[in-house]
């Protein structure tokens, strides 16, 4: 039985496919059409999915669109069941098939949960908004899955870090993770204590309520603060604050939870600097690699089948079939210390991680502003090293993974300056055999000509575009960007 998980018309749209219990095939919608972070679904997502899987059955929708009507009419939006009509919607893309919907967060906790591996587990879901949930917490014990916790609208962390996110001048839903980056250039003593009277009301336990309603963000909130190091000092106080909230969260769900296992999720769950904090009271963390809106296209599936999946990795997307062209990959490099890498099945997430890549050798010092003038990004934006599994622990102290979810401190920066961060961090992706065994024997490869075991590894892509995802693309970047992409 063939079911489509489907996530869409909000903000970065996504469909996976579910061949009975085993998922087959999970892309963003912004791969096929070119838009970044595209809300909606596209014919060239549908039918590579169609006729490469076959028609759905049945579809899962990743929330329930008269529940999220209603919060918008409370919200003051007007009532916008017409545009949430998802029967028309799903017509319009000349999908008529049966459909059922679930919880927003619900959809969240599964895709955490079922794909952990865990038997028994607690489930932490933050994220901007889902009808009215902003928090969840869920205790998940063999298939059940059980919420202990909600936190609703207008209350939401989410939407304050966006909020901010926007207020220092970036995109809200888009570029928190550059606010995170921006971070490590700040005083975070500045304006802490400025910003929590300002915004706060309470913050106790999981009890987060904030003075004013911040879904339309706060744009003018002390708009006389414009200068970079201002942006960067509020950019420190804001991370500080969050990492205080998930500390007190996390400490919070380990007192009332037995469980050693710990499933983050919510678009919250992005925030690698802040993630660390989950091994302060857990043994054991999951972060599903695409925990945001995006990963519950798999999440929603997986809230209706309430069952264990086993997980087949983030490599879910379009396939450009081949072998991983090692040799050529280290000839460029040591030629030209950059190369882009596209093969095999894209990644499902927002990180690249080895198969839509843009690799770079990371102990030249000019690296970093090589590829940021590539990608076209602010310089102070940092990279990830990808890492042969074994050797990580010599050259990083740390949280570490095969997804880019956490950050390490790396033992010798100087030797390393093109994958260390300005606070001496990096959010390290180990390799191991298991993983991506092309990717693996190109470090393997790299290790051996060079004695160094890692690269840099960011996404193929160029600031506001999506990830490179056929071969056509592929092309495309060569001409127009001068990286050769193999």
């Amino acid at each position: 039985m063939i079911t489509w998980g489907i996530s869409a018309n909000s903000h970065d749209a996504a469909l996976a496919v579910f061949d009975n219990r085993d998922l087959v095939f999970a892309s963003h919608s912004e791969r096929f059409s070119g838009v970044k972070n595209d809300a909606h679904l596209n014919e060239a997502l549908i039918q590579y999915a169609w006729n490469n899987y076959g028609s759905a059955e049945n579809i899962v929708w990743y929330e329930r669109p008269l529940v999220k009507s209603f919060r918008q009419l409370w919200a003051r939006q007007g009532f916008k069941f017409k545009e949430n009509n998802i029967r028309n919607y799903l017509a319009s893309h000349h999908l008529s098939m049966p459909f059922t919907t679930v919880d927003h967060h619900h959809s969240h906790a599964a895709g955490g949960y079922y794909t952990s591996g865990f038997d028994n587990a607690a489930v932490v879901c933050i994220d901007s908004i889902g009808e009215f949930e902003t928090l969840t917490i869920w205790h998940g014990q063999g298939n059940e899955l059980t919420k202990v916790y909600s936190q609703r609208y207008p209350h939401s962390v989410g939407l304050w870090y966006s909020a901010m996110t926007q207020r220092i001048g970036l995109k809200p839903n888009e570029d928190e993770y550059i606010l995170m980056g921006m971070a490590a250039y700040g005083n975070p003593k500045r304006f802490y204590k400025i910003i929590k009277e300002d915004f706060f009301k309470t913050i106790d336990h999981c009890e987060i309520k904030f003075k004013n309603n911040l879904h339309r963000g706060c744009i003018g909130w002390r708009n006389w603060l414009r200068s970079e190091q201002d942006r960067c000092d509020i950019a420190a106080a804001v991370q500080k604050i969050y990492e205080e909230i998930l500390d007190s969260i996390l400490a919070h769900t380990r007192e009332r939870l037995p469980s050693n296992n710990l499933v983050l999720s919510g678009g919250c769950a992005l925030n690698c600097s802040a993630n660390n904090l989950a091994f302060k009271y857990y043994g054991q963390v999951w972060i599903m690699p695409n925990p945001g809106d995006a990963g519950s296209a798999v999440g929603a599936v997986l809230a209706d089948k309430q069952t264990h999946i086993e997980w087949p990795g983030p490599y879910l997307g379009y396939n450009i079939e081949g072998d991983y062209p090692v040799d050529d990959l280290v000839h460029e490099l040591t030629i030209n210390s950059i190369v882009g890498i596209a093969n095999g099945k894209a990644e499902y997430g927002p990180r690249a991680l080895g198969n839509r890549s843009l690799l770079a050798d990371p102990r030249d010092k000019n690296i970093k502003q090589r590829v940021n003038d590539i990608k076209q990004r602010q310089q102070f934006r940092p990279f990830a090293p990808a890492i042969l599994a074994e050797f990580a622990q010599d050259y990083f102290e740390g949280s570490k993974g095969p997804y880019m979810q956490f950050t390490a401190k790396c033992k010798y920066p100087h030797l390393y300056p093109a994958v260390v961060h300005a606070d001496g961090t990096s959010r390290v992706q180990t390799v191991s055999k298991s993983d991506n065994p092309g990717f693996r024997r190109l470090l393997e490869a790299w290790h051996k000509r060079t004695g160094c075991p890692m690269l840099l590894n960011t996404s193929l892509n160029i600031k506001g575009k999506p990830m490179v995802n056929t071969r056509d693309d592929a092309v495309q970047f060569y001409k127009q960007y001068g990286v050769k992409v193999l």
